[in-house]
């Protein structure tokens, strides 16, 4: 069982207790998170007028906005990997189909050189025939 972890994050401004089963790094980590979130609405025109219950909303309407597109995303690339998957999965059967082939088609190119050496063999007999009639 995993331990509960306390850390103190300071989050604009403002020295906060976070609590969680994720490390210390971890939580560190999301409360910088958010004071990047927080440092860009400061650099926007207009940010420092609104009152405090607006900031959060905008920050709470921005950080949901990351975790929704980061869902995406996360689907797309699953969908894509499906994707790249399956078509793996059709290369190696088509490459088995074609060891298959080649397989047969060596298998016929071998009968067709005994083949060829029959008929090399019979020829020289033949000729060796004609030869011996012809000389009588």
């Amino acid at each position: 069982m995993k331990t509960k972890n306390d850390v103190e994050v300071i989050i604009n401004g403002k020295q906060y207790t976070l609590s969680g089963y994720e490390s210390s790094e971890y939580l560190q980590k999301i409360a910088t998170h958010i004071n990047e979130k927080f440092a860009l609405f400061k650099e926007q025109e207009g940010y420092n007028k609104l009152d405090p219950d607006m900031k959060y909303i905008l920050l709470a309407i921005n950080l949901s906005d990351d975790y929704h597109k980061a869902q995406k995303s996360a689907n797309d690339l699953r969908m894509e990997n499906e994707q790249m998957g399956k078509e793996i999965f059709d290369m190696k059967h088509e490459m088995i189909s074609m060891q298959a082939q080649m397989e047969a088609l060596e298998a016929k190119m071998e009968v067709l050189e005994r083949e060829k050496k029959e008929a090399e063999h019979q020829v020289i007999r033949l000729e060796t025939e004609l030869g011996t009639v012809a000389d009588k």
